[in-house]
């Protein structure tokens, strides 16, 4: 019998709320506590240390962004996109769509637009 048979899985990150796709990169998304949260982190690709975005002000409505090195130089219009989907996984546990909106094709998918101040 093979050894991987009996291995129990790893346990997930209680934080990890979710995670979503540009079709290139996997985005997770992680919660900065488990109750209350004022803030979520956007990693890439498994790699916690990897931070794409930073956002924060949850509970005083006071959105602040902060984009990490390498993902500061990114189109504006992909940027609004990560934050959207990042917002829609921490709130609903994953993304409602992906990167093309079905509508006329145009990017960005439908719902509520956030903005943050950074």
């Amino acid at each position: 019998m093979s050894d991987t048979l009996h291995r129990q899985p790893e346990p997930r990150d209680p934080l990890v709320r979710g995670e979503f796709s540009d079709g290139h990169t996997k985005f997770a998304v992680r919660a900065s506590t488990s109750s209350a949260p004022d803030s979520f982190q956007v990693s890439a690709d498994g790699n916690c240390a990897d931070l794409v975005l930073i956002v924060s002000g949850l509970n005083s409505g006071h959105l602040h962004a902060t984009w990490g090195n390498g993902w500061r130089t990114f189109a504006p219009d992909w940027k609004v996109w990560v934050e959207d989907a990042a917002f829609k996984v921490f709130y609903n546990g994953h993304a409602i769509d992906n990167r093309t909106n079905r509508d006329n094709g145009r990017e960005g998918g439908l719902g509520t637009v956030r903005f943050c101040d950074g």
